[in-house]
């Protein structure tokens, strides 16, 4: 492991996105690279516009200064990854400074990225022992499916087996269990299989290597 700490910055569509930031770190940590991201607090800020160049330059005020690296995540929806790279690059620029940047663009959700743990997904919703079947997608499927966000929703429903009261409980925690999901997503496991995660990983190795080519 280098001896230096690199300062970055994770901007997330949400706040439940932010235990992506962790995954990210770890991502580094697996190259020898220690990564410490901030995850800006924008309600310490007046309004903040939810456009990604808008959320870089408020999260770079909230940092109090330059830092080594940016994560922007950004679902692709239906634009697709490359208009979504694209818009990340461009906002990033117009930031001014000379940090580094990792776009993490799942495809076409970050919800695909969270099908694929069918043990996570039975311990998120409060049933690990469940034998009901969840018509979970296969790795290959997973960045096909039109509303991920949809059939994990469902998933999780039909995971818990309760009704009534229960059920509707289930259904009100939705962005709860979604967040707990990310907490247990394993960079290790199953996404790793995903063209969108594999890029992620690429881009990741590329800011090491140009690092370590400049020496910094």
């Amino acid at each position: 492991m280098t001896g230096r700490s690199y300062s970055g910055l994770f901007i997330s569509e949400g706040t439940s996105d932010e235990p992506l930031a962790e995954r990210i770190e770890w991502l580094f940590l697996c190259q020898g690279v220690s990564v410490s991201l901030s995850r800006p607090d924008f309600s310490r800020l007046p309004k903040v516009a939810k456009d990604v160049g808008s959320r870089v330059g408020a999260g770079l005020a909230l940092a109090g200064g330059p830092v080594d690296l940016i994560v922007v995540h950004r679902d692709a929806d239906n634009a697709g990854r490359h208009a979504r790279q694209q818009e990340i690059e461009a906002a990033v620029r117009s930031s001014g400074g000379t940090a580094e940047l990792v776009p993490v663009i799942p495809v076409r959700m970050t919800e695909a990225w969270l099908l694929l743990d069918e043990a996570a997904i039975r311990q998120v919703a409060g049933n690990p022992r469940g034998r009901m079947g969840l018509g979970l997608p296969k790795p290959h499927e997973v960045e096909s499916i039109a509303n991920p966000k949809e059939v994990l929703r469902v998933c999780l429903l039909t995971a818990a087996e309760v009704t009534g009261r229960r059920r509707e409980g289930v259904a009100k925690r939705f962005n709860q269990h979604r967040r707990q999901l990310l907490e247990r997503l394993d960079p290790a496991g199953a996404v790793a299989r995903l063209d969108s995660w594999r890029r992620l990983v690429a881009d990741v190795d590329h800011v090491v290597k140009r690092w370590r080519s400049l020496g910094v």
